[in-house]
C-alpha cells in the first residue's frame, strides 16, 4: 500500500487526476475479465460439472462493467462452498503464502482482483462527485490542495490558502552588485 500527499493547485488537477487514474483501472477491470473469460472458457471442457466452475461461469457473466459487479459475492466465487476441506485441497501455505497449482485457484484470484479494482473505480466515482460539490461552492483560486493518497484513493484533503503572491509560492530573484573600487596608486603629497 502506497501512501502520500499530493499537492494540487485547481480543482481541475484533481479531476484529471481522478480520470486518469480511473480510465487506468477501467482498463485493467477489462484486461482482467478477458483473462478470466478466456480462463473460464478454456476450463469449461474439464470442469464443466463441478461447483466452482458453475459459480464461476455464473458470476463471470454478470461483471459485464465495474459499476454493474456489487457486494462480496466474488470473493467466494471460486470456491466450492464445501468449507476448508476443498479450500485446503486448492491452497497450500508456503510461509505467509498460499500456492495453488489448480486453474479453481487462478480463478479465484481473478475474482479477487477484479473485487478490489471494481471497488478503487467505486471509491474514484465518489471521491469525483466530492471534487464536483468542492466546484459548485466555487473555492477561490488562491488556494492549493493537499491531498492524502491511499493505494491510489484519494482519501482527505487539506485547503491551503496560498498567501500573497508576492512572497509565498513564487520566485523570487535576489542579486548583489559589486563594482570594483579603482584605486589611485599615485600618492599626491
Amino acid at each position: 500500500m502506497v501512501t502520500e500527499i499530493r499537492t494540487f493547485n485547481t480543482l481541475k488537477d484533481i479531476s484529471e487526476y481522478i480520470l486518469d487514474q480511473s480510465t487506468s483501472y477501467r482498463s485493467i477491470f477489462d484486461d482482467y475479465s478477458q483473462w478470466l473469460g478466456s480462463l473460464l472458457r478454456s476450463c469449461e471442457g474439464d470442469h464443466k460439472n463441478d461447483e466452482w466452475y458453475q459459480k464461476s461461469a455464473a458470476l463471470q457473466k454478470n461483471l459485464k462493467a465495474p459499476a454493474a459487479k456489487k457486494g462480496p459475492e466474488p470473493k467466494n466465487a471460486g470456491k466450492n462452498g464445501k468449507g476448508k476441506t476443498q479450500e485446503s485441497s486448492v491452497w497450500v501455505q508456503a510461509g505467509n503464502v498460499m500456492l495453488s497449482s489448480t486453474e479453481q485457484g487462478q480463478v479465484e484470484i481473478l475474482f479477487e482482483v477484479i473485487e478490489k479494482i471494481n471497488l478503487k473505480i467505486q471509491e474514484f466515482e465518489k471521491f469525483k462527485a466530492t471534487i464536483q460539490q468542492l466546484e459548485r461552492i466555487g473555492l477561490g483560486k488562491t488556494v492549493t490542495y493537499n491531498v492524502l493518497i491511499e493505494d491510489d484513493i484519494p482519501k482527505k484533503i487539506v485547503i491551503k490558502t496560498k498567501g500573497s503572491t508576492n512572497t509565498d509560492g513564487g520566485f523570487r530573484f535576489a542579486t548583489e552588485l559589486s563594482v570594483p573600487a579603482i584605486i589611485n596608486e599615485f600618492n599626491t603629497e
